[in-house]
This record gives C-alpha cells, structure tokens and sequence, in this order.
C-alpha cells in the first residue's frame, strides 16, 4: 500500500512538472518523456563497462580504421553545421552573450533555435560511438570514468534542457562544444588515416589549451547570472547544473595542465577525462 502510494505521488508530481515543458516538442523523437533517453544510456553504460568487454575479451580487436575515419569527419560536417545553425538563430543575430531568455514564441528564428537544441541533443548519442569504438578495439584503459559520465551526462541532462529551455543563455555552451569539436573531431579523423598522415597533427599539443579556454568561457559566461542584477530568464537551476558542469572540468584540466605541461608528467589514469581520447 506505501508503494503504491509513493508511486502514485511520483506519477502525479511527474504530470503536474511535464506540464510546463514547451508544447513546441509535442510529438518529437526522444522527447515524449525522459525514459527512453534513460533506457539509452543505461544500455550504454551496462554495454561499455561491463557486457562489451565481455564480448570481447578472448577476440581479437576490430580493425574499424576506416569506419573511424568517416566517423569522425561526419561528426566534424555535423558541429559545423550545428555551430552555424545556434549563430543564425541567436548568438550572431541579436543575443547579447548575457541575459538571454528563451524565446518560447513560434518565430522563424526561434522555431529553428529549437531544431538546432533537438539536434545537439541528438549528436550526443552519435558520440557514443567513441566508447563503442573503444571497446570494439580493445583500447579499455580509455573507459574511464570520467569519459563513461562526460558521455553520459551531456545527452540526460540535455533532454531537460531542450524539453524545457530550448534557447537563451543556457545554449552558449553547446556553441562552444560545436566549434571545439570541429576542432577536435579533425585531429581524431586525421589521426585515424594512419601513420603518414601524422605528421600534420604538430597542434596536438595545444588540444588541451582549446579545450581549458572552452571551459573557462563557459564557467564565466554562466557565471553572470549571479551578478546581474535584473535576468529573468525562465529556469535559474539550468544556470547552477551548466556552471557546476564547466567548474568541474576547468579543474580537471588546470589538473592536467599542472602535470602535463608544469611539472612535465603523464597525466594521471584517473585525471584523463571524456573528452580527450587517443585514436
């Protein structure tokens, strides 16, 4: 009888919550409810660290070269195309980089805001293919921990934000994310084409400086919300979970900027994390 009660309650408070969300989202794939986006990852994860290398523990490890290549410069196509899609509708044609709410109006402009936060939301379940590939390749010692939750987080926590807030400040940090993964995402393609083509990859070690300053632009562009004095934009709790996000990865790599380039050691295992992976 507590159980049903509990769940009851749950269902309830689960009703009265989604009825805020944006009707503009009514009928779009994933976004009916955050469970199948759940049930996605859960598969992930339950894939990655523990039935994948089962599978794969007395086979050989898969030669996906040119599956990775092709890969990779889709997924390069694919942020191009985001990060011109986020400045068309917002942040080259009239945002102001500090108070911007969400438009929940049906606008050509905003109506294509939300296409380009759904399609975000959906590149981040395209990336999972990173850890698949890991696992496929037997390269396990690169499903850390902090990779497994950078893949898994981004996509979860996204529903959220394209269910409720599919626009304003709150998007910054995905048009950051786009244009560092065209940057990233050609290092890994270029990587993937083989040895000869090595030599051409002089930059890697100004990697970690792109992605320390992508964090830091965001940790501090977030951050204004706590100094404006007047910023009515609709969902604050977006603003906290997005700074805590970039807080906690600007430590990860001043982390890894200390060893690395400071004290001139191998990262530490634990210290490696998501984003960051050896093709």
């Amino acid at each position: 009888m507590a159980f049903s009660n509990l769940t009851s309650k749950a269902i309830l408070l689960y009703d009265e919550w989604i009825k805020d969300a944006d009707p503009r989202l009514e009928g779009w794939p994933l976004m009916s409810s955050p469970f199948p986006t759940t049930f996605i990852i859960g598969t992930y994860v339950y894939f990655v660290t523990s039935l994948g290398p089962k599978l794969m523990e007395n086979k050989k490890p898969f030669e996906l070269r040119q599956i990775m290549t092709f890969y990779n410069f889709s997924v390069v196509a694919l942020s191009l195309y985001m990060t011109y899609e986020f400045l068309m509708s917002g942040w080259a044609t009239g945002y102001s980089f500090r108070c911007d709410i969400v438009d929940y109006s049906r606008s050509p402009t905003a109506l294509r805001m939300v296409r380009t936060c759904w399609l975000y939301f959906f590149s981040k379940f395209i990336e999972l293919l990173d850890t698949i590939f890991f696992v496929l390749r037997k390269k396990n010692n690169q499903v850390t921990f902090l990779h497994v939750f950078h893949h898994s987080i981004m996509p979860w926590t996204w529903w959220f934000g394209v269910k409720f807030a599919a626009g304003g400040l709150g998007t910054f940090h995905a048009l950051l994310n786009c244009i560092v993964h065209v940057i990233m995402y050609t290092y890994y393609g270029i990587c993937s084409l083989g040895p000869a083509y090595h030599k051409y990859l002089w930059w890697k070690k100004y990697m970690t400086t792109i992605q320390l300053v992508q964090f830091i632009m965001i940790t501090v562009h977030i951050g204004q919300i706590y100094i404006m004095d007047d910023c009515p934009y609709q969902y604050p709790i977006f603003m906290f979970i997005i700074w805590l996000y970039g807080s906690m990865f600007l430590v990860l790599f001043l982390h890894f900027w200390y060893h690395a380039y400071t004290k001139g050691q191998r990262l530490p295992k634990m210290a490696r994390n998501g984003i960051s992976k050896d093709e």
